[in-house]
């Protein structure tokens, strides 16, 4: 009986929704069969902490793989153990959004996950230089290398990373979904220049129970003005935060709208204001940008659209001046400008 009721979406619903954390356990083992991970192949005492979350901390640690005498580094988001009913339903439901979502070069994989019991892991492939803000206050100092790479940018590889983020937003638009936090602080970086878009959480809330019920903050000076405002968006809120991201990269990372409070952003934009060109940034570049802040969505590229502009704007963008800014970033400071927690700002910048 137990299993025929189960197998009715509308009953999974109610059980789900009414569920202890130990049914929503013995459910998630069920459904996430594939993902689970055994506990032990993660080797003990390799736990690095990331960074502090609202249900839990993110760490780097070792995972077993075939060879036994071989491990690889992966990602660990985990939910502690003391974690409500709401919060594993919420957790597993992030997990299974990310199996549906599928794979995409550019968005950050899924390796598997621990749903036994808690706490809880979902287990991400790690990337290696972290991520991109990190990644672009690291270029602010001097010939800074990491395994003989040297940490630094050009104008091209502003378009390349750009290419890969829009790229992943058009899989989004192709799946009816979109971002939700475009910023270089939900892109992944690896050695080789892959870039990965994470951060997914407000793509699954949006998913899940609708834009009305999302209960993620996003710092305002990423949001479109439609969203500020509490209106429907779309994709194309997505393209408007993508215009942001491009001015982080040309800047290494800095604050956007340095000279305006958070507060004051909406007003700021209703008088049609947007950021000036900045000093590193190429004519192409910023008429990239200026499209993307379009006030009216409709006017605002779609991801394809982006995609071609890039790839044009790339033929002539200079590969060999690396781009330079003197000062270092003071996370703290950095934070108050631009709105964001500061405990949200990878805890390794400070280290290297």
């Amino acid at each position: 009986k137990n299993q025929q009721e189960s197998s009715s979406p509308e009953n999974c619903y109610i059980q789900l929704s009414e569920a202890s954390v130990e049914s929503l356990l013995n459910f998630a083992s069920l459904t996430l069969k594939e993902l689970e991970i055994p506990r032990e192949k993660l080797s003990p005492g390799t736990l690095q902490l990331i960074k502090r979350g609202r249900y839990g901390s993110t760490y780097r640690a070792q995972l077993e793989t075939e060879n036994p005498r071989k491990t690889k580094t992966v990602v660990l988001k985990a939910l502690q153990g003391l974690a409500s009913a709401q919060e594993v339903k919420y957790f597993l439901g992030r997990i299974k959004f990310h199996q549906d979502l599928g794979h995409h070069e550019n968005l950050v994989e899924l390796v598997g996950c621990c749903v036994d019991q808690l706490p809880l892991y979902m287990i991400m492939e790690d990337v290696s230089l972290g991520d991109l803000l990190t990644f672009l206050w690291t270029c602010r100092k001097d010939v800074m290398t990491t395994d003989g790479i040297p940490y630094d940018l050009t104008e091209r590889q502003v378009y390349e990373v750009g290419q890969q983020v829009a790229a992943a937003l058009a899989y989004l638009e192709q799946k009816k979904l979109f971002h939700g936090d475009v910023a270089a602080r939900n892109v992944l970086l690896h050695h080789n220049f892959t870039a990965k878009l994470c951060g997914l959480g407000l793509a699954y809330e949006t998913y899940t129970y609708g834009a009305n019920s999302v209960t993620q903050i996003v710092p305002v000076k990423w949001q479109a003005p439609e969203k500020l405002l509490k209106k429907p968006c779309s994709i194309k809120a997505d393209i408007w935060s993508f215009g942001i991201l491009l001015y982080e990269m040309i800047t290494l990372g800095a604050p956007p709208y340095p000279e305006v409070p958070p507060s004051d952003i909406l007003s700021y934009l209703q008088r049609q204001n947007i950021m000036k060109q900045p000093s590193s940034c190429g004519q192409a570049m910023y008429g990239i940008m200026k499209s993307c802040w379009q006030w009216n969505a409709t006017n605002r590229p779609s991801p394809e659209d982006l995609i071609r502009a890039l790839q044009t704007a790339i033929k002539t963008s200079n590969d060999h001046a690396v781009l330079q800014v003197p000062e270092l970033v003071v996370p703290e400071l950095y934070a108050n400008i631009a709105g964001v927690e500061v405990h949200s700002l990878v805890m390794e910048y400070t280290i290297l």
